[in-house]
């Protein structure tokens, strides 16, 4: 099937055989071709009307490449060469990916961690470019960064107007704000693809082409597999794929995904979002779980999907295939795998009874957060403090629990048999990537499967499944006090008193919701880290 590659063992296998026959007698390949929002529950058909626009975007896309590319031209015959992308989840997670990918670069600020921004902010400033990617414009994260990089392309004497990009829905609001502010060009994007969709559409093209992709050649990935893709055949991938992921019975809804040499730069961590922000609702929906090399969670578990990321299916041998593992193994180009992926993940949707194109609890998180910034106090008061950490937890949590080691086990206690832990990391993830080590020694220790994010990054990502997918979640933030702050103009907060808020809404609505939270924050970071580090190790030894 084109450049695509597929192969599907045990569990998996026996759920392809169980549903792909009856996929192919309805049509629904060819009808997800088609736009038919009739493939999906009543209660979706309304929005499966206006967001079916991915399904041709990588056709529906192509005017735009040479737009893309005469503006990068006339970029770097200014000396403008580095490209920064502010923009949140569907709007930063593939780009990020297909330039990675392709080995060039891409500065993504995806964060309100003020050292973060800041670092971004002052690194090459004369010879950068801002790219803003929102459908709407409204979103919080995007437009301060947004405000942070016009000013100070000011203060540096430089015009920022024409340093800054954007990327939106034609007649948003941002659409009209940024033609009227005289920003140097302005993309609309297919108002029919939703962001987590978008891989294909100006979110994915824009930023990767000024950065330097070759995306005429990314999207023809794409086009070389779409009649595949909307084939009623039961050789498909798609209508395999999905029913590996959706259709085992009782279902496997941790998926663990592992890199093996895909050769996909950090392709996980996109149809992460793909899927969980897609699934996760009504409590139901499948995680993505990504993990490195020899994770724990590996060996397997009657609620697991493997999901192996390989360079080449056909050079798999028999010693690399268990027979008898609940897996698939997927190769193919990056095009070729994001649609696949779509298609796959919106025939889950069908599979499960749900609607995959909306996200009816990522606004939760977000009300929180707008509340604590306008003063009202956190509920998640501090109940205890050693060393550089202070502890804040959901009601019950630590009772009768004195000491950091006790409310880090009293966490993990709570966590069901059918439970995975969230890791939730409120930091830089430029600077701080070292705290993501401690996630397979977490793994190691529960026997559970723990996912890692970085706040506020995941709100837009798994932040839906953590509140609409099944409520076996226990979740663990690290936040910690800066350095230094950053203010927003004509804002009345900082990007500290930022992230600390949306931190502590989504604490909230965890808490509301009867999840277990911890809470740590470092009230100095370096030794605060170095004391989680020696914390989380110590209880692996345990």
């Amino acid at each position: 099937m084109g450049s695509l590659g597929f192969i599907a063992t045990g569990a998996a296998q026996a759920a392809i055989e169980a549903h792909v026959p009856a996929l192919v007698a309805d049509r629904v390949a060819s009808r997800i071709a088609a736009k038919d929002p009739s493939v999906w529950v009543e209660s979706a058909r309304a929005e499966a009307e206006v967001r079916l626009g991915w399904v041709d975007a990588m056709t529906t896309s192509l005017p735009l490449v040479p737009q893309i590319l005469a503006l990068r031209d006339e970029l770097r015959a200014e000396g403008v060469d580095r490209i920064v992308l502010a923009g949140m989840g569907g709007s930063s997670l593939a780009p990020e990916v297909i330039c990675a990918t392709n080995d060039v670069e891409l500065v993504v600020c995806d964060s309100t961690d003020p050292e973060m921004v800041a670092g971004v902010l002052t690194d090459r400033l004369a010879t950068t470019a801002l790219v803003v990617s929102s459908k709407s414009g409204s979103t919080v994260e995007t437009d301060s960064q947004r405000r942070v990089f016009e000013q100070a392309f000011n203060d540096a004497g430089l015009d920022a107007p024409s340093r800054i990009i954007v990327v939106t829905d034609p007649g948003s609001p941002m659409d009209e704000a940024s033609r009227k502010a005289g920003y140097r060009a302005v993309f609309n994007a297919d108002p029919t693809v939703g962001g987590r969709y978008s891989a294909l559409t100006a979110f994915g093209l824009v930023p990767s082409g000024l950065a330097g992709v070759d995306i005429e050649a990314f999207l023809a990935e794409a086009e070389a597999t779409i009649e595949f893709l909307a084939e009623d055949d039961e050789d498909n991938i798609a209508l395999a794929l999905g029913a590996a992921i959706a259709g085992t019975l009782p279902l496997r809804d941790k998926l663990i995904f592992a890199d093996e040499g895909s050769g996909l730069a950090g392709f996980a961590d996109w149809a992460e979002q793909l899927i969980a922000e897609s699934t996760g609702k009504q409590e139901t929906g499948l995680l993505p779980v990504v993990v490195e090399d020899g994770a724990p969670e590996t060996s397997g578990a009657p609620d697991y999907l493997q999901v192996r990321l390989v360079a080449d299916t056909g050079l798999l041998t028999d010693a690399d295939v268990d027979v008898d593992a609940a897996s698939v193994a997927l190769s193919g180009t990056l095009g070729a795998q994001m649609l696949l992926w779509e298609f796959a993940t919106v025939i889950a949707g069908r599979l499960l009874g749900i609607d995959p194109f909306d996200q009816p609890d990522v606004e939760a998180a977000k009300v929180a957060a707008r509340s604590l910034l306008d003063s009202t106090p956190e509920p998640v008061q501090a109940q205890l403090s050693e060393g550089a950490i202070e502890v804040r937890a959901s009601a019950g949590l630590l009772e009768g629990v004195d000491t950091l080691a006790g409310a880090l086990a009293a966490l993990l206690a709570a966590l069901p048999s059918n439970g995975y832990l969230s890791v939730q990391a409120y930091l830089d993830r430029h600077a701080d990537g070292q705290l993501e080590a401690l996630r397979p020694v977490l793994a190691a220790a529960t026997g559970r499967p723990v996912t890692f994010g970085w706040g506020p990054r995941f709100l837009h990502s798994t932040g839906q499944f953590h509140k609409g997918g099944p409520r076996v979640g226990a979740y663990l933030q690290v936040s910690a006090d800066s350095a230094m702050d950053l203010s927003i103009p004509t804002r009345p907060f900082t990007f500290g008193e930022l992230i600390a808020a949306q931190a502590s809404g989504d604490a909230v609505v965890l808490a509301d919701l009867g999840r277990p939270v911890l809470r740590l924050h470092l009230r100095d970071k370096e030794a605060g880290l170095a004391q989680l580090d020696q914390l989380i190790r110590d209880l692996a030894q345990a």
